[in-house]
């Protein structure tokens, strides 16, 4: 498998790159490699960082994210990029994103210490192959401020801080998680494993 990284310029591309060629993917970053773009099996988008940043990153990568709206390419969203993939987020402001998966995001309640930085078990609300040979309530590293409310059945695990929270979602070619696979040891290696597997069907 072939993976395109979309490099928003919001963080360290290092450990994303080098989970997923551990997981078996070979990967390509699109800003470096305009032919790894039209090439690649998957797309992956990272981020972490303000969403008002991540949307305008997202501009340049118009022609990719076509074929990833049209079903031609299956996408892989983590952390921000996750995020990046609803209708509109709340953080600092009013920005539109990516419209892809239909809701918002919010910050997390003033309940709980902002942000959620550390390791998290998350819990399967369906049966799905992202989750294979991981078992329920099993620890995720995450890394937020804000969190997503879909308004679409299209949640596949989640986890609890403060309130209910998407940890992966999947609808169709589109899949996000909220935690960082790259930074979660095992299960997070298996998870993008298990990714690329779905995603060539």
């Amino acid at each position: 498998m072939k993976a395109c990284l979309l490099d928003l310029g919001l963080g360290n591309l290092l450990s994303i790159r080098r989970g997923l060629e551990r997981a078996g993917a070979e990967v390509t970053v699109a800003d470096r490699d305009p032919a790894g773009r039209d090439n690649a099996d998957v797309v992956v988008l990272p981020g972490v960082g303000a969403f008002r940043d991540g949307a305008a990153a997202l501009e340049r990568f118009g022609a990719l994210l076509g074929q990833v709206r049209e079903g031609r390419k299956p996408l892989l969203g983590i952390c921000l990029g996750m995020q990046l993939l609803f209708s509109k987020s709340f953080e600092g402001g009013e920005y539109k994103g990516l419209d892809l998966i239909k809701g918002e995001v919010m910050l997390l309640p003033k309940s709980v210490k902002v942000p959620q930085m550390g390791w998290n078990s998350i819990s399967a609300t369906r049966d799905t192959p992202l989750l294979k040979g991981i078992k329920d309530y099993e620890f995720f590293y995450f890394v937020h401020s804000y969190y997503c409310r879909p308004e679409e059945d299209i949640v596949v695990a989640e986890c609890r801080y403060g309130t209910t929270i998407p940890a992966i979602v999947k609808k169709g070619n589109i899949y996000g998680t909220q935690f960082h696979p790259e930074k979660s040891g095992r299960a997070g290696l298996i998870f993008l494993k298990n990714f690329l597997e779905d995603a060539k069907r």
